[in-house]
């Protein structure tokens, strides 16, 4: 016979399962809170700080020739005082000649030393202040950069700086076109145009400039055949940019570059 009656049965019944939806509402209240956590923990990605390209590759310019020419001031430092040590022996060597306990060989050896020491610290000086132009060059350039960033240059208008030329040519280019330049220099010069860059180059890979509708002309924008090829690009309203000099980031090295500005990617 069972102990327990109908109605205590079904009240035990009720209990047991009001206590089991608790257990499981607890539960699912703590694996919520256990996915919640993590997410609470998880860091925000730091903002990465941009950096302009060309403005790395000046700073890094400028450094190493401040280092370079810091080794040079050192270097002539040790040079001036073999100059003294040499006009010293020279002295010397004078007084010994004229009293003739030296040969003439010997007092021209002396000379020599000496001029020999004066010639290394004028190269030594002559170093340093190439690098100092140099320094003072790129630091200039970065500035008229800066400012022609902001003027806006008219069709056919031209803009002339100490290091480029840019002109804003009004007319159709693509770099199709390049045979008309082509041909017009091999009329003028009886040679090929000195192409040295045609379309995207590997140093245009290497700073991010889109070279792909230029090309670059190793001519000296202010030589003859420069001149003259510049002359038709204007006549003929084909955009170009002149650079008189290397610019760290932007140029290697003196050429005319037959297109418009290759833009940053």
């Amino acid at each position: 016979m069972n102990r327990y009656n109908r109605p205590t049965l079904v009240s035990f019944l009720r209990v047991s399962c009001c206590a089991l939806l608790l257990c499981l509402v607890a539960g699912l209240a703590v694996t919520a809170l256990g996915q919640k956590r993590p997410a609470g923990k998880r860091q925000k990605p730091k903002p990465t700080k941009l950096v302009d390209e060309l403005t790395k590759l000046r700073e890094e310019f400028v450094k190493a020739a401040n280092e370079y020419k810091a080794s040079l001031e050192k270097l002539r430092a040790s040079y001036e005082k073999g100059v003294v040590r040499a006009e010293e022996e020279l002295v010397k060597s004078n007084s010994l000649f004229a009293a003739g306990l030296i040969s003439k060989n010997q007092l021209d050896t002396d000379q020599q030393a000496l001029a020999k020491a004066k010639g290394q610290v004028e190269e030594i000086n002559q170093r340093i202040a190439n690098a100092d132009t140099q320094i003072a060059q790129t630091l200039l350039e970065a500035d008229a950069e800066k400012k022609m960033a902001k003027i806006r240059i008219p069709r056919g208008g031209m803009v002339t700086t100490a290091t480029m030329i840019r002109f804003n040519g009004g007319g159709a280019w693509g770099i199709g076109d390049a045979w008309k330049v082509q041909r017009f220099f091999q009329d003028s010069f009886r040679r090929p145009l000195p192409v040295s860059v045609f379309g995207q180059g590997a140093i245009h890979d290497r700073w991010r400039l889109d070279h792909r509708n230029s090309m670059d002309i190793s001519l000296h924008p202010d030589g003859p055949e420069g001149q003259a090829l510049i002359g038709f690009l204007r006549m003929n309203g084909i955009p170009f940019l002149a650079f008189r000099g290397a610019i760290p980031g932007t140029a290697t090295g003196a050429h005319i570059h037959i297109g418009r500005p290759s833009h940053r990617y």
